[in-house]
């Protein structure tokens, strides 16, 4: 696990302000067969929404993303400002013995409101990577997902 930045390329910036989580990114030449197993369930959503939504989805980067005790990730949508290849944004929770007081809630931003999303075991979220704001709020549990985008290049 390394230190998470925001931007891409040359343009990442580490600023423990914003965003203070710890990543690792998969990749099938780990040959891990969990992952190699994810990437397959990813690929035939990916199949899904392009022949159901006509998406026009052509990859995928995902990562395990960690947030210790006191981690946050501030308000941001994820789509970068120099590349619009990210599409949707995933995010599949790990947190087996997850409690209301953990902390570490997924917070929408709409208009007028926000909605928060505990992040139990198994759930998963799925919105446009260019449309929503959100957040990681503080966390006082250490707090783990998959996280990552599907692609259009």
């Amino acid at each position: 696990m390394r230190p998470a930045g925001t931007g891409n390329d040359t343009l990442v910036v580490h600023n423990k302000l914003v965003r203070s989580d710890m990543i690792y990114w998969l990749d099938r030449k780990n040959n891990n067969s969990w992952e190699n197993d994810f990437f397959d369930l990813m690929d035939r959503f990916v199949s899904y929404l392009n022949s159901s939504c006509y998406t026009g989805i052509t990859g995928y980067e995902f990562h395990y993303t960690l947030y210790e005790e006191g981690s946050f990730y501030t308000r941001h949508v994820d789509q970068f400002g120099n590349n619009a290849s990210r599409q949707y944004s995933m995010i599949m929770y790990l947190n087996s013995d997850w409690k209301e007081n953990d902390g570490g809630e997924l917070r929408i931003h709409h208009i007028d409101n926000f909605q928060n999303i505990a992040p139990v075991n198994g759930k998963s979220v799925f919105f446009k990577s260019s449309e929503l704001e959100h957040e990681v709020l503080l966390t006082n549990a250490p707090r783990m997902s998959i996280t990552g985008w599907l692609k259009m290049n």
